[in-house]
């Protein structure tokens, strides 16, 4: 059949936010924007998710309006209900309210089903500190990988 096809990734949430943990939900969508989701119309970088009166909403994801649509096309930042189980909402909230987490979509994706479904994650906000010390371990690891690699390439001409 194939694989998921992965329609957009939220690069900001693993920059600003140390995720806990990541749970699958499915979007209650309309006909025109899961054909824009297809066409990777999508955009999650100020979206966020919330919980309200024992729901799961996506607040804040653009989703383009279809070229094509008629006077049914759908509105591009309007909420979407996210389908997960009540006790996976009934988790969510309790962490949320009680740990200071943040309910964070980290990607969109088209399931080997065709249906489009919702990363989200637990986040817990990083500090100024914090950003500056992955951003210095990131290139440290990168450094280091480059010598390994220049080191097995001299070796590998002096053969």
């Amino acid at each position: 059949m194939g694989e998921e096809k992965t329609v957009a990734l939220n690069r900001k949430a693993r920059h600003e936010y140390s995720i806990e943990d990541s749970f699958e939900a499915g979007i209650a969508l309309t006909g025109t924007e899961i054909k824009s989701i297809r066409a990777g119309k999508v955009t999650l970088a100020d979206a966020y998710a919330r919980i309200d009166r024992g729901e799961a909403w996506l607040v804040g994801a653009n989703i383009a309006q279809w070229e094509t649509g008629n006077r049914y096309n759908h509105e591009p930042k309007r909420p979407r209900k996210l389908l997960l189980h009540r006790d996976e909402i009934l988790a969510l909230l309790a962490k949320t309210r009680s740990k200071g987490l943040t309910l964070v979509p980290l990607k969109m994706y088209i399931n080997l089903r065709g249906r489009a479904k919702l990363e989200i994650g637990l986040g817990r906000g990083k500090q100024l500190h914090d950003r500056r010390r992955d951003i210095a371990d990131r290139d440290s690891r990168r450094e280091l990988d480059r010598a390994i690699a220049d080191a097995d390439r001299g070796r590998s001409r002096v053969r």
